[in-house]
């Protein structure tokens, strides 16, 4: 059965064209690693669920998973310098790797770190397919297969692959569209305003990756400090990370109109669609931006609250749903340009300077009881629009941020400061907890 690809997924195929867009997640297991097994649950669940094979008419805009056996690459890399800082590479490497569509394939690529009482699986995916929360339910359903040992068949049935039409967010929600008209104005002078992040090279798409984490305490003084201020964590984390930006636009102070940051968040719209996120595969993302001119000596707590009410008229008129109607206008405009002008088209029409996605592990695989889980991480592909992705998964009682860059925009020692600052303005919370 083949089905049409939804607005989003046809604007990440348009982005891979220019440079591999990808995600990965990586999954810490309580267990000796046994490769026959691994791939025996690996092949076993991606069959079982219906994933296997896709094929992709990039002139119609359609899919088919057309089944049979898995196909899919698992690639074992050695940890014993340290499996974290080979992981860590490895992300790099995946997300710079491109998954050639252009002919049937498997959309995922399998890596294992083999650990002294454990190992790490990651599963890198081709982005278009599926959002963060298909990803973890897929990879929950390989662990669990994996630790039950099953010699057989493993267990589970064909998932739904097949709902993009009827869950277009603007037939289910089409107030959305008159607000989102009424919303341009502000928007576009939000744009106009917003100072363009400096490419050297605009034809280098190529991925940095980088990845830290928030001990328990830290994230506690997090979820203190948003309780306390009265605005949401992602809001916080938005307001982190627009800081911790700040001095990488220094130059914006000195300019006439551009002196303002711009940065986008990726919204998951499953419960907006009512989409049964168990039993469906696919991507349902939203997105919005939110401005500020982030002036010296702001504090964090202000800059929250100025976020916190963005984000509050923004989710209050749904206006992340419109993800779709804005993508559908860039990729028919986007026909017009050169190879190259297509490259430098969202930096100067749509200048963000990084963008968040934020996810609460916790709610989807527990870590109580969790069948062998214990740590998580998450990466993906900065892509045209951003150049810089921050990835936040809450897991347990602390946090692994994954940080991909633009390596164009941002050197390394640039994504070194900015985690720096990240963790110096982490400090104003702690005096809440």
């Amino acid at each position: 059965m083949h089905d049409r690809l939804n607005s989003i997924q046809k604007s990440m195929l348009q982005w891979n064209e220019m440079h591999p867009y990808s995600a990965i997640h990586v999954v810490q297991v309580r267990a000796a690693h046994d490769a026959t097994r691994l791939r025996h649950s690996i092949d076993g669940t991606l069959m079982k669920r219906g994933l296997t094979r896709l094929s992709l008419d990039h002139e119609q805009f359609t899919f088919q998973y057309e089944g049979g056996a898995a196909e899919c690459e698992i690639r074992t890399i050695d940890g014993a310098g340290g499996p974290i800082s080979v992981i860590v590479a490895e992300m790099e490497r995946q997300l710079n790797l491109r998954f050639d569509h252009n002919q049937r394939f498997s959309p995922f690529r399998f890596m294992v770190v083999p650990s002294s009482d454990c190992f790490f699986l990651g599963l890198v995916y081709f982005h278009p397919v599926a959002d963060a929360e298909s990803v973890v339910y897929l990879l929950k359903d390989i662990v669990t297969n994996y630790l039950a040992e099953v010699t057989s068949d493993v267990t589970g049935s064909p998932l739904d692959l097949h709902c993009a039409i009827s869950t277009h967010p603007l037939r289910r929600h089409p107030m959305v569209l008159v607000h989102k008209v009424l919303a341009l104005p502000v928007q576009m002078r939000n744009m106009r305003e917003s100072h363009r992040p400096g490419y050297k090279d605009p034809d280098n798409l190529a991925n940095g990756f980088v990845s830290f984490s928030l001990a328990p305490e830290a994230l506690r003084s997090v979820v203190a400090a948003a309780k306390s201020w009265g605005v949401t964590v992602n809001d916080l984390f938005m307001a982190l990370l627009m800081k911790a930006l700040s001095p990488c636009a220094g130059l914006r102070t000195q300019a006439r109109r551009r002196r303002k940051i711009t940065i986008g968040c990726i919204t998951n719209i499953r419960k907006d669609l009512g989409v049964d996120s168990r039993r469906t595969f696919g991507l349902f993302l939203g997105s919005f931006t939110v401005t500020h001119e982030v002036p010296a000596g702001i504090s964090l707590h202000e800059l929250a609250g100025d976020i916190c009410q963005q984000t509050s008229r923004i989710k209050r008129h749904k206006l992340y749903l419109a993800m779709a109607l804005e993508l559908g206008l860039a990729r028919l405009l986007l026909k017009f340009f050169s190879p190259g002008r297509r490259k430098k088209f969202y930096a100067k029409y749509y200048p963000l300077w990084g963008g968040i996605t934020n996810m609460n592990l916790n709610s989807l695989w527990e870590q109580s009881g969790s069948g062998g889980m214990v740590d998580y991480f998450r990466g993906v592909s900065t892509g045209p629009i951003t150049p810089l992705a921050l990835s936040v998964t809450t897991v347990g009682d602390h946090a692994n941020l994954g940080l991909s860059y633009r390596t164009s925009v941002f050197s390394r020692n640039d994504i070194e400061g900015l985690e720096g600052r990240f963790r110096e303005h982490l400090e104003e919370t702690r005096r809440i907890a």
